[in-house]
């Protein structure tokens, strides 16, 4: 019974690591506040990495409501978040949050340890590890185009 009991242990332990990527509450209440206006009941966030952009990866996120094998499925400051596993290899320790310029705009900003380089918009990014990029050559998880989008490189 003892074995039992540690495998138990170990078991829980495990499930109770830290998420691979954090949410700033500002993001999150953000978020959950134009899930709201767009009457997106039991949508979560799924934040992913694609092939392209001007630095070789770009960040995304959608609305998902849809779990696929493989997938990261945590929940933080009330939002769920949803990462497959390949973009889980580039995102781990990255923090998400959300910066109100003015009164009229704001932006979500990604801080990821994983970069090496980014440009300038910060929404496309170079891996540490070039090799790992070339995997994503042609990957875009069916949600990104060429191009960052953002700055008008790529």
């Amino acid at each position: 019974m003892a074995v039992i009991e540690q495998d138990a242990i170990r078991v829980a332990s495990e499930m109770t690591s830290a998420p691979m990527l954090a949410i700033s509450e500002t993001a999150a209440q953000r978020l959950q506040a134009m899930m709201r206006e767009k009457n997106l009941e039991g949508y979560g966030l799924r934040v992913f990495v694609a092939g392209g952009g001007c630095s070789g990866l770009q960040y995304g996120m959608t609305f998902d409501d849809e779990l696929r094998e493989g997938d990261a499925d945590w929940h933080a400051h009330g939002l769920r978040l949803l990462v497959d596993p390949v973009s889980a290899r580039y995102l781990r320790g990255a923090s998400i949050d959300y910066q109100q310029d003015n009164m009229l705009a704001g932006a979500f900003k990604i801080d990821n340890p994983n970069a090496v380089a980014s440009c300038g918009c910060g929404h496309s990014f170079r891996a540490k590890d070039a090799e790992s990029e070339a995997e994503y050559e042609g990957y875009d998880e069916g949600y990104a185009g060429g191009g960052c989008g953002h700055c008008g490189h790529g």
